[in-house]
């Protein structure tokens, strides 16, 4: 939350999900809904909510144009396309789209981006220093923000496992050879299991449990 009341979804999406669009949306919804004040009177004023998404990976179907990477969202009459509410602002940035080097950076949002994009490699451990400290430091949320977080983690996986099946059997069809739907479902359960790897070592399962549970070998999840 800024100095002026405005609060901040960021995240950083790694694997593309059949309904990331409505999950987006979703989890806005909790900062907007906490505003209300408990036991009180109220006017329903509320302060600037923005969701911000860095994904590593492309809106589906060509959504944009290959060249637009960052997209700003709002709600906006279709009739004449003016802002019709500017307190809710959704902004995704398509990271596999960027690829200007070094030399070709020009504004500070270019190199933010640089930035961003040569640090994917280092996400894994990012994100594994960090569930670490918070585990170390033991923060006492809320009941209903640690069941919301569970909730998150729990359709996060099975959001994520229905995708990779998803992409897997998509590629069968479209080669529309036995060939095709064998490799593609492979393709599809090997990027799950990687995925379930990740979450399981990212919450402190033993690298002998993940290895049984997923089938990677343990110098693959060692890696992650």
């Amino acid at each position: 939350m800024t100095k002026d009341g405005s609060r901040f979804i960021v995240e950083m999406q790694k694997a593309e999900q059949a309904y990331f669009k409505d999950r987006s949306l979703y989890y806005s919804t909790f900062a907007i809904r906490e505003q209300a004040p408990k036991g009180q009177r109220w006017d329903y004023h509320l302060d600037s909510v923005y969701t911000v998404g860095v994904l590593n990976f492309e809106f589906r179907d060509d959504e944009y144009p290959a060249d637009k990477y960052r997209h700003e969202v709002k709600l906006k009459d279709v009739e004449d396309n003016h802002v019709f509410y500017d307190k809710l602002t959704f902004v995704y940035l398509e990271m596999p789209k960027f690829n200007k080097s070094e030399d070709e950076l020009e504004t500070m949002f270019d190199k933010w981006m640089f930035v961003l994009r040569n640090l994917s490699r280092l996400l894994d451990r990012v994100f594994d220093k960090l569930f670490r400290q918070a585990e170390i430091a033991k923060y006492s949320d809320a009941e209903r923000r640690q069941y919301e977080a569970s909730l998150k983690e729990y359709w996060d996986y099975n959001s994520t496992m229905d995708t990779a099946f998803g992409k897997g059997m998509e590629k069968g069809i479209k080669e529309g050879m036995e060939k095709g739907i064998k490799e593609g479902l492979e393709k599809g359960k090997e990027e799950a299991n990687r995925s379930t790897a990740l979450r399981m070592k990212l919450r402190g399962f033993s690298l002998e449990d993940i290895a049984a549970i997923t089938s990677l070998p343990l110098d693959e999840i060692e890696k992650m």
